[in-house]
């Protein structure tokens, strides 16, 4: 369990400062697909790809809450674990948007998200859907031995794609950890619409497991 802990905290370290940080370095704007937008998508699927092949063997590779909830309400892992994953996850997202922002010298400009055209009920379905995509993925690839191998990589284009369509709406959350980090030392705006992006996808993780017990697991099992 420890060394479980400890995959997940490097793990979502990892993703909020390399990540995020390409947002930051790069200028992302999520007013214009530009180059820096597409370079922000594409960090977040490769850090994933990058994680999945070297802690995924300790713990899965979930480096996201709203994916460990997925895994949790289909029977992947006990409540003890779930827990474990969640403190984990929340740190390594905390520690990492503070080496960020200890390396730029800004705090307030973190890759943190925000309310689209800031409407909270836009906001909220943009997140569930790109989450509840993202957790579904996962959890179909992740069932069949034969994506094995390559589970990883289509886990890290996934979240590309979701990326590179949902960057202009929120930022991309997909992930509370990932967005709770950035906004704890933003403050602002991010701070206060902060539980959108921890709601949203939660909602979305258990929205995709639903769909994938009562569709796609019972498809397999007839």
């Amino acid at each position: 369990m420890v060394k479980k802990f400890f995959a997940e905290f490097i793990g979502t370290f990892v993703l909020v400062l390399f990540a995020c940080g390409t947002a930051v370095v790069a200028g992302c704007n999520t007013a214009s697909a530009d180059v820096a937008y597409l370079l922000t998508a594409l960090a977040f699927g490769l850090v994933i790809v990058a994680m999945a092949y070297s802690i995924g063997n300790v713990s899965g590779c979930h480096i996201n809450p709203a994916v460990s909830l997925g895994v949790l309400l289909t029977g992947g892992m006990s409540i003890k674990e779930f827990i474990v994953y969640i403190v984990a996850q929340f740190a390594g997202a905390t520690a990492g948007a503070a080496v960020l922002g200890a390396l730029t010298g800004d705090f307030t400009k973190l890759g943190q998200n925000g309310l689209f055209e800031g409407d909270m009920i836009k906001s909220l379905v943009i997140e569930i859907i790109l989450t509840c995509v993202f957790v579904l993925v996962i959890l179909g690839v992740t069932s069949k031995k034969k994506y094995e191998k390559c589970a990883g990589l289509i886990i890290g284009l996934t979240l590309t794609l979701v990326h590179i369509f949902g960057i202009h709406f929120t930022g991309t959350s997909v992930n509370p950890a990932r967005s709770f980090g950035p906004a704890i030392f933003a403050g602002g705006d991010a701070l206060s619409s902060l539980w959108v992006f921890i709601v949203a996808p939660l909602v979305g993780g258990a929205l995709a497991a639903g769909i994938y017990t009562l569709v796609i697991k019972a498809k397999e099992a007839e």
